[in-house]
């Protein structure tokens, strides 16, 4: 029978115990799963998630894999005790909530909500939005979460612009990449969603002269990683005028900071870290069907190309 260790914050192990029992039993892997051990070497799989205390697997001689419980992976990739093969997590939950949470801010932006919502004082003022086919939006990242994302906001006749570092081909999108690729991508887009890994190559991506290059009143929309945007340029160029709004959902240091001028600037938008979320139940099948394969001889889901860092 395999031992697989579960490696995260004790209340995760809560919500993951009964969907992983049962994930299990139905990928018809025979399996004890076990929280803790005396004897690492002993663990075939471990379930992983980054912020569980688990930073030397040094011990873990007969782990095939690491299967990571998150998306990112930008925390451990550099690990350089973790030897065996990692998964990243892709689970059709995550992109599920991305995408309810990405179609809902670009269309709160485009239809100007806000305007309504929170008004600066009482009045009748008509201001008649434009069409979706009217309203340029880029998506930068295009792995399965920005993917997922792009298609759906050119499925409401968006005209969906995608950037990426390496090239990628999707219906319905104009696809840019490269460094070349990025200026192009960003001069038409009036709305901006920031999907990317975070890697050396794409810290602080969103710097001074990229937000320069967008249209002026253009909106930004970050549910992707908190350091591809450079906080301070962003907020030099919200107060310039250059940019209309930020709708950020990370951020550099979590929790955001409570003296953070993010809290109080007029055009900002913070939501904590809520744009998606790995569910067990869906996440536990993913898991599963990784650990099938590892047994059967076949190639694992979603392994981490640790050149590139995703």
């Amino acid at each position: 029978m395999l031992t697989v260790l579960f490696s995260a914050p004790a209340g995760r192990w809560t919500d993951y115990e009964g969907p992983l029992t049962r994930a299990l039993r139905e990928a018809g892997v025979e399996a004890r799963i076990v929280t803790d051990t005396d004897a690492p070497e002993t663990v075939d799989y471990i379930v992983y998630a980054p912020n569980g205390g688990l930073s030397d697997f040094t011990p873990f001689t007969g782990a095939k894999a690491v299967l990571s419980l998150w998306a990112g992976v930008e925390t451990i990739v550099t690990n350089r005790t973790l030897t065996q093969p990692l998964c990243r997590m892709v689970d059709s939950g995550l992109e599920e909530g991305m995408v309810e949470y990405v179609t809902g801010h670009v269309l709160r932006h485009h239809l100007g909500m806000d305007r309504y919502v929170a008004p600066e004082a009482p009045g009748w003022t008509r201001v008649v939005p434009p069409l979706a086919r009217d309203r340029q939006v880029a998506v930068l990242g295009l792995g399965a979460l920005g993917a997922a994302c792009a298609r759906a906001l050119a499925a409401l006749r968006f005209p969906v612009t995608g950037w990426s570092r390496s090239p990628r081909a999707i219906d319905g999108i104009a696809c840019f990449h490269g460094d070349a690729g990025l200026r192009p991508a960003l001069e038409r887009a009036e709305i901006v969603v920031t999907l990317l890994p975070l890697t050396g190559a794409t810290e602080g991506l969103m710097d001074a002269a990229r937000l320069g290059w967008l249209p002026e009143g253009a909106v930004l929309i970050n549910p992707g990683r908190g350091a591809l945007v450079d906080e301070q340029a962003l907020l030099a160029a919200l107060d310039g005028g250059r940019l209309g709004h930020a709708t950020l959902d990370v951020f550099r240091e979590e929790p955001l900071a409570a003296d953070h001028p993010f809290w109080t600037h007029p055009k900002v938008t913070v939501t904590p870290h809520i744009a998606s979320e790995t569910r067990p139940a869906s996440a536990a099948r993913v898991i599963a069907e990784n650990i099938r394969r590892g047994e059967a001889g076949e190639p694992f889901l979603f392994l981490v190309d640790r050149g590139l860092g995703y």
